[in-house]
């Protein structure tokens, strides 16, 4: 009687340690007795009657980061591509992740890939590169909807390397190049504009008094001087002659007045003798000639 007493209790402590379940804040446990469902249990202590009648599955509830792996997909743009990405989803509703899916984890890796393939084979490689936010959020929605069924709720979709081949990198570097160029040739014009507009203004503002232009030719004169030890060749310019050519005017004018005012008044002519004089006066002076 005694040992089956203490036979007894052994098998009751036996089965009592094998029916008690401990499950962390972040687990539970879908129950099923004798093949049918009787719900989610969890966290804590949780009581399983013994035997086998009662069977559990534990289900974790946090965040799982699942890698999708490397996509081979031809763009709408007919380039070809090699797109990978990550996944973040979490068991919402732990009854439906084990009753409606035979593995959830593998079927939502499926899912993923497949729609990967879809969404990115209907972008452009420019909009792809661009607006890579707008295909995360657009994968995330679509998984979502479609594992939601399962109990699967996805917060994240996250592409993260897009891989080009090495032609469409060089050409892509080619274009990259002629913008940057293109930019810099704008910017240059535009510097050169807005200094010629200044140059304008600060001429007209010299061409007022031509001290100011000297004095910027001597600022010039000095700043070159100090900078390199060699001759330079300046025109200068005639505004510095300006003083001597107007003295050298001056004097030619004055010159030209003291000669007006000293030129000789012209002598009147000689009065002619009457026409009948000047005819005998001719003829005596002949006649005494042809004597001679």
């Amino acid at each position: 009687m005694e040992v089956l007493l203490a036979a007894l209790a052994v098998a009751g402590a036996t089965a009592l340690a094998t029916s008690l379940r401990i499950l962390w804040e972040y687990e539970r446990a879908v129950v099923f007795r004798l093949g049918r469902l009787r719900g989610a249990r969890g966290p804590g202590l949780i009581f399983l009657v013994p035997f086998g009648i009662e069977r559990m599955q534990r289900v974790s509830l946090r965040i799982v980061a699942m890698d999708i792996p490397p996509q081979d997909v031809i763009t709408r743009d007919n380039v070809s591509v090699k797109v990978n990405a990550v996944l973040y989803f979490r068991v919402s509703v732990p009854v439906k992740a084990i009753v409606e899916v035979e593995d959830f984890l593998f079927a939502t890796s499926q899912l993923a890939q497949t729609t990967l393939r879809s969404v990115i084979g209907q972008a452009e490689l420019d909009d792809l590169l661009a607006e890579r936010e707008k295909y995360n959020d657009m994968l995330r929605t679509i998984i979502d909807e479609q594992t939601d069924f399962w109990g699967i709720e996805v917060t994240a979709v996250e592409v993260k390397d897009i891989d080009l081949p090495q032609e469409m990198k060089r050409a892509m570097a080619r274009q990259a190049e002629a913008e940057r160029e293109r930019r810099a040739k704008v910017v240059n014009a535009l510097g050169e504009h807005q200094a010629s507009r200044r140059l304008v203004a600060a001429a007209k503002i010299m061409s007022a008094d031509p001290a100011a232009l000297q004095l910027r030719f001597l600022q010039t004169v000095s700043e070159i001087a100090a900078e390199n030890n060699s001759t330079t060749l300046f025109p200068i310019p005639l505004d510095l002659f300006e003083p001597f050519r107007r003295r050298i005017q001056k004097e030619a004018e004055e010159s030209a007045e003291e000669a007006l005012e000293e030129e000789e008044v012209p002598e009147l002519p000689a009065a002619t003798e009457p026409p009948g004089r000047l005819a005998s006066g001719e003829t005596a002076r002949a006649e005494k000639k042809k004597s001679e």
